[in-house]
């Protein structure tokens, strides 16, 4: 498996949603729509977007990551 990197194109803000997508194998738009219809519930969901978006490393600098 893999490693989840945030791609640098066709993303919208920080690239979590688009990440997640390419992961699953599902659209991009699926997966923020999903994000967004989740924000409705009660919960930390935009704790978790930048949680991810910061431990997710960019598609760029994956390589030069540590784990």
């Amino acid at each position: 498996m893999s490693a989840i990197t945030r791609p640098t194109n066709g993303r919208m803000i920080g690239g979590v949603c688009a990440a997640l997508a390419k992961r699953f194998g599902t659209s991009a738009t699926t997966m923020r729509v999903i994000f967004v219809l989740s924000c409705l519930l009660p919960g930390p969901q935009f704790l978790l977007y930048i949680a991810l978006w910061i431990l997710f490393p960019s598609e760029n600098k994956a390589g030069t990551t540590a784990w």
